[in-house]
């Protein structure tokens, strides 16, 4: 090892030779080793991955149950057949008609008014039976989910769901419930079994109605839309059934309901707000739609499509890092500074929260690019170099398409600054923002100046503001501005005056969740809807029990960060402030610092992760006999190449991560000071295009922080931001040093959004009784003639009134005379 690590001074015979013989296996082990320790991500391939509002249908249905849960599928199988072979004798569910099979669902909706706990939860099993596909008479999986689907539109239908709903509503104020389980120390899977059932019935029937399918026929693509419009539109618009679920959320997180399931509540409340809302091809419309009613140009493309056609970046050669790693390890600290690193650098172990040295060191020392190698002395080039090709995977040829696949965007603003300092150095002084005269500018200005107008973007949040500011200015005038009552509308207004509170207590859980997150006595319990009653006693217990336990995590973590971005999405077309309300409390409650410690974490190996029982899946564990579990088979896992739930919560983490920090210098700093580049650049090595591109968004909005040797070190991260990322003209990201930059400047950014956003909330949403704008009744009559609504007691007490306030107060009159 030795001889590969340090290859002596003196010019051996292997020195005109591609690489000595013996040192050659060496390389190689040693190549393997590092692979081992490191994330296996060297020769990552591409990621056929395909991002989209959800996972298949069939996976999202699975997630729903953990695999200790596993045992009541049989249970309500019990339940269901029970009541079934003393109503319909002799004749499967399969078997009977539309008609029959309404009877006795009604039978069973029958069933939930009895007073008995035990025997409601009977019928409550019996009805997530039939919601689970009837699986007992079906022969294969593909049966299971049709008629899940088949029994949710007729459970629908005959209305089960607002049934389970004021069931629900009844578990949640069970005060003795959530007393019972604050005493317990250990909260288990027995705590919440009334909700775990009501919440897989509703989840089912929202998860089967919500998805489309082509042979769906028209009575089920109405009750889609009935069921739709009931959730988006409630009878009572103070209370939407996701508010319902996003209390709960707050409830558990508060300490006061510590058995809530709190898995199934997320993964309910991302269905519903998808279902309601809409995804993002649903979203895509809207916002197509809205420029067309605003009259704005249309969009220069279609982002989702994009994205999909763009491919991922290849993965740089490792070859001269190992050397590099090898040489670290025997003490060769004086040659560190002259080995280059690539920019999508291999995966470097030390936590740049641990101490703020390491971080600097990593970011100024290690990573300069392997590109500019004109500092290595000639001796080490012909001694590592040659050794390359034996190493070297195969690479890939890539063809670069024909132009970038973003149309360039340029905002008013920019064009008003590029005036502004124009006419500074041509002229002397400024107009403020007018960006029509061009009088006493050169010619090569007003050529620029056309060519930022040609790519001139007007947003739909531009117009959102400028509205504002008229309403604020003139309200008078303008009069009541006319809210369009949209589900998202309804939703926010709803949750509006605990929204904090709501944003708080989905941060905590996820922060719970983090692969990364350290157990403490004060973080809550999340674990309370899969760890069983009894803890497990053998080695394979234990080991499906912590299959089971870090699928659970990475569901929760799924569901919190795709409700997450379809929230922030949905209302910054909604408005712009809305957007900005969400975003200011995400921030405040430390989502930067959160969503940064989460990918601080081998990101390789989380996308990777095997954490699945397939043969314990839904529906696959309802129509085929369990095979006897062994340790070898736990550990191999599935054959897939990526865990698709695992890479789906990463980019939508970094959604967010770009909505939050988008046009906002103060949060831009805070990736700077949390050193953000090194922990982003980590996650480059997953060859997923979307993935990448979001991570070379961030990166590029902090560039011009990071300082001149930064971008020096990091040439090929900079010409993958130039090839992948949308361009903003007059935009100095790659070049230019923001040194004039204050803090001060940022806080006074952020007092003034805040300033704006509690001005939008209280003029929309606030309707005080004595406002100044109020109109005044001069009219002596009508004044005298309103109705007052008076106490009840002041009709006994009316003449006792009078005696003491009007008649025994004697009147001056000579007071009169004083003030004339």
């Amino acid at each position: 090892m030795e001889a590969a690590a340090a290859p002596g001074p003196g010019p051996g015979p292997g020195r005109a030779r591609p690489g000595p013989p013996q040192p050659q296996p060496q390389r190689r082990e040693l190549f393997r080793g590092q692979r081992k320790e490191s994330e296996g991500s060297l020769d990552c391939p591409n990621l056929e991955f395909g991002y989209g509002d959800a996972d298949g249908h069939g996976a999202e249905l699975s997630e729903l149950y953990s695999y200790t849960e596993e045992p009541e599928f049989g249970t309500n199988r019990r339940c269901f057949e029970e009541d079934f072979h003393t109503q319909v004798r002799g004749r499967r569910w399969l078997e009977l008609d539309g008609v029959q099979q309404k009877a006795y669902i009604m039978h069973l909706l029958d069933g939930l008014e009895v007073v008995n706990r035990d025997k409601r939860l009977k019928v409550a099993r019996a009805i997530l039976y039939l919601a689970q596909g009837v699986f007992g008479d079906c022969d294969n999986e593909g049966d299971v989910l049709h008629w899940s689907r088949h029994n949710s539109f007729l459970l629908y239908q005959l209305g089960t769901f607002t049934a389970f709903l004021e069931l629900l509503n009844m578990e949640i104020d069970n005060s003795q419930a959530c007393s019972s389980a604050l005493r317990k120390p250990a909260i288990s899977l027995a705590d919440s079994t009334e909700l775990r059932v009501l919440l897989s019935v509703m989840y089912l029937m929202v998860e089967n109605i919500r998805v489309e399918q082509e042979s769906d026929p028209p009575e089920w693509k109405t009750c889609r839309e009935t069921f739709r419009m009931e959730l988006g539109f409630p009878v009572r618009p103070e209370e939407p059934f996701a508010l319902l679920l996003f209390t709960m959320v707050t409830k558990f997180c508060s300490g006061h309901a510590p058995h809530f399931p709190m898995k199934k509540v997320l993964l309910l409340l991302w269905k519903v707000l998808l279902f309601t809302l809409g995804g993002f091809e649903a979203l895509q419309a809207m916002k197509v739609r809205k420029r067309e009613e605003l009259g704005l140009p249309p969009l220069p493309e279609d982002s989702i499509q994009v994205m999909r056609s763009m491919r991922a970046a290849s993965p740089p050669t490792y070859c001269i890092e190992l050397v590099e790693q090898q040489q670290q390890k025997r003490g060769h600290r004086s040659r560190r500074p002259l080995m280059k690193q690539d920019s999508l650098d291999i995966y470097n172990e030390r936590d740049p929260f641990k101490n703020d040295e390491a971080g600097i060191d990593e970011e100024e020392g290690d990573e300069v690019d392997s590109g500019i190698e004109g500092e290595l002395d000639l001796m080490e080039r012909d001694t590592i170099i040659p050794a390359m090709p034996a190493q070297r995977a195969p690479i890939e040829r890539v063809s670069f398409p024909k132009g970038l696949p973003w149309a360039p965007k340029v905002r008013q603003k920019d064009i008003e600054h590029f005036l502004e300092a124009s006419r500074n150095k041509f002229i002397g002084f400024t107009l403020g923002q007018d960006t029509e005269t061009l009088i006493g500018l050169p010619r090569p200005i007003h050529e620029s100046v056309k060519t930022l107008k040609q790519h001139k973007y007007i947003s739909i949040s531009d117009i959102q503001i400028k509205n504002e500011e008229e309403l604020e200015k003139c309200p008078m005038s303008l009069g009541e501005e006319e809210v369009q009552e949209t589900p998202c509308e309804i939703l926010y207004r709803a949750m509006l005056y605990n929204l904090p509170q709501h944003m708080i207590a989905l941060l905590k859980i996820l922060l719970a969740a983090a692969p990364t997150s350290k157990a403490k006595t004060d973080s809550i319990n999340i674990l309370a809807d899969v760890l069983p009653e009894e803890m497990p006693i053998t080695v394979l217990q234990s080991m499906k029990l912590g299959i089971d336990v870090n699928r659970h995590k990475e569901i929760i973590v799924k569901s919190i960060s795709a409700l997450l971005l379809l929230l922030l999405k949905h209302l910054k077309l909604n408005h712009i402030y809305q957007f900005e309300y969400v975003s200011q409390h995400l921030v405040f409650a430390n989502c930067i610092p959160l969503i940064l410690k989460f990918f601080n974490q081998n990101i390789m190996s989380y996308i990777t992760a095997k954490n699945s029982i397939s043969v314990l899946d839904y529906p696959h564990c309802t129509v085929h006999d369990l095979p006897e579990l062994t340790a070898e088979s736990l550990e191999a896992g599935d054959n897939n190449q990526f865990c698709w739930r695992n890479l789906f919560s990463c980019i939508n983490l970094l959604r967010i991560l770009n909505k939050l920090t988008k046009w906002k210098h103060s949060r831009t700093m805070m990736l700077v000071v949390f050193k953000s580049a090194p922990i982003l650049k980590r996650a480059l090595k997953v060859k997923q295009a979307m993935m990448q591109l979001y991570v070379l968004k961030l990166l590029k909005i902090q560039t011009k922080y990071l300082g001149r040797q930064w971008r020096k070190s990091n040439m090929k991260t900079m010409s993958a931001i130039y090839q992948k990322v949308r361009h903003r003209m007059n935009d100095d990201w790659a070049y230019g040093n923001d040194i004039d930059a204050r803090p001060w400047d940022f806080q006074a950014e952020e007092c003034t959004l805040r300033a704006n956003i509690e001005a939008f909330n209280s003029r929309r949403y606030d309707k005080p009784q004595d406002s100044e704008f109020a109109p005044v009744d001069n009219c002596l009559q009508s004044v005298l003639g309103q109705r007052l609504e008076l106490p009840e007691d002041f009709h006994c007490s009316y003449e006792l009134w009078l005696e003491r306030e009007v008649f025994s107060q004697p009147i001056r009159w000579e007071e009169l005379l004083h003030y004339q």
